[in-house]
Parts: C-alpha cells; sequence; structure tokens
C-alpha cells in the first residue's frame, strides 16, 4: 500500500510541472527573443501624433514682396522756368543783330493735365552803332505737353504781346506788338520737381515799317510747384 501511494504522488507531481509548462511558454524564452517580439508589437502600428505629422500639408510658400511703380513723377499744376537765351533779330533787310540774353517764364496747367496757359518774358542784349542795344518781350497765351518716354514731356504755345527795341532810330517806335510760336522739349532730373528744357521759338515783330521773323533758341532750368 505504501508503494502504491508513492506511485500515485509521484505521477500527480510529474503531470502538474508538466501543465505549468504547456501555461508559461514565455518563461523559457530567452531575453533577446521577448525583446523582438516587443519591438515587432510596437512597430505594427504607428503613434497618433506621428501620423498627424506625416499626414500634415507642407507650409506655403511665402509671397514675393510686391514693389511699387518705378520712375514715376508726380504732375504739378506750376512750372517756373529760367534759362539763357540766343536771339537772331532779323532788325532790316541785310541787317541781322545777334543778341544774347535769358528767358523766364510762368506755366499753370490746369489740375495738373495737358492744357494750361504760359506767361513770358524774354531779355536779349547787344550793341548796335557803338551803342547798347536791347530787346525785350513780355507775352502770354496757351500751352499744352504730352508725355514721351523716358519721363520726357513735349509742349507747344502760341503768345501775344509786346516788345521793346533800344536803341531810339528815326524810322519809328521803340515798341511794337509782337507774338511768339513754338515749343521744346522737358527731360526729368533726378529729383522729381526739377526738369531741363531745351526750346525753339520765333518772334514776330513789326518796327521802322518792318516785319521781323526772328528765331530764338533758349535751355534752362524748370522748377515744378
Amino acid at each position: 500500500m505504501k508503494l502504491l501511494g508513492f506511485v500515485l504522488a509521484a505521477v500527480l507531481l510529474a503531470g502538474t510541472s508538466a501543465s505549468a509548462q504547456i501555461t508559461s511558454p514565455s518563461l523559457l524564452m530567452p531575453s533577446s527573443a521577448a525583446t523582438s517580439v516587443s519591438a515587432t508589437s510596437t512597430a505594427s502600428g504607428p503613434e497618433p501624433a506621428a501620423a498627424a505629422a506625416v499626414s500634415s500639408e507642407p507650409a506655403a510658400a511665402p509671397e514675393p514682396n510686391q514693389q511699387g511703380p518705378i520712375g514715376v513723377y508726380e504732375s504739378y499744376n506750376f512750372q517756373a522756368y529760367l534759362g539763357y537765351t540766343f536771339l537772331r533779330f532779323y532788325e532790316a533787310p541785310h541787317q541781322i543783330q545777334s543778341r544774347n540774353g535769358f528767358d523766364t517764364s510762368i506755366s499753370y496747367y490746369y489740375h495738373g493735365g495737358t492744357f494750361g496757359a504760359i506767361g513770358e518774358m524774354v531779355g536779349a542784349f547787344g550793341s548796335q552803332f557803338n551803342e547798347n542795344s536791347r530787346f525785350v518781350f513780355a507775352g502770354g497765351g496757351p500751352q499744352a505737353r504730352w508725355s514721351a518716354p523716358r519721363a520726357v514731356e513735349i509742349f507747344a504755345h502760341g503768345l501775344v504781346g509786346g516788345s521793346h527795341y533800344v536803341p531810339q532810330t528815326a524810322f519809328g517806335s521803340q515798341h511794337a506788338f509782337a507774338y511768339e510760336v513754338g515749343g521744346g522739349v522737358d527731360i526729368a532730373a533726378h529729383h522729381q520737381r526739377l526738369s531741363y528744357r531745351a526750346e525753339i521759338d520765333m518772334i514776330g515783330t513789326r518796327y521802322f515799317n518792318t516785319y521781323q521773323y526772328s528765331p530764338k533758341a533758349s535751355v534752362g532750368v524748370i522748377f515744378k510747384f
């Protein structure tokens, strides 16, 4: 009986050990295998934050800086001009006098537009018959201008007024009705209020019972305000 009880106890102990081995196989796995299994389970699905970072759209490129217009000059209502003048005064047949002097004017353009008015004064000086000689013209009238490329303005005008000539002669008065027609170009300087002018005109007068048609050329500077 004792032998039979010892055999049954040995069988029960062997069965319990086998059952424990079947239900807990991971206890017998080496540490490297357990680490591999853990890494595989982690890589099977991405973390929510990582997935959001992958699916996010790239940042929009910054818009280029927009540059304003270059070389645009503001139109002013008034223009003041001062320059040098050369006048060929056709006094009488075969009597031509060259005169040097100045030309000054003030122009006004309505609302800074195309059409306006101008007032001008011309003084030209020389000598005749061993005496000082001068010719003066003052007048006013309409003036128009047009824009051209490279900040250039083209203008034309017609003026009426009076003139004065010295020295006195026995052939008539020192004063006469006069008019001027012509035009020129204004070229903008680096300063937006300044321009350079080149102008060609013809001044008509009547002295000594003779009509004079005298060409005039001027160059100078304009100040805009």
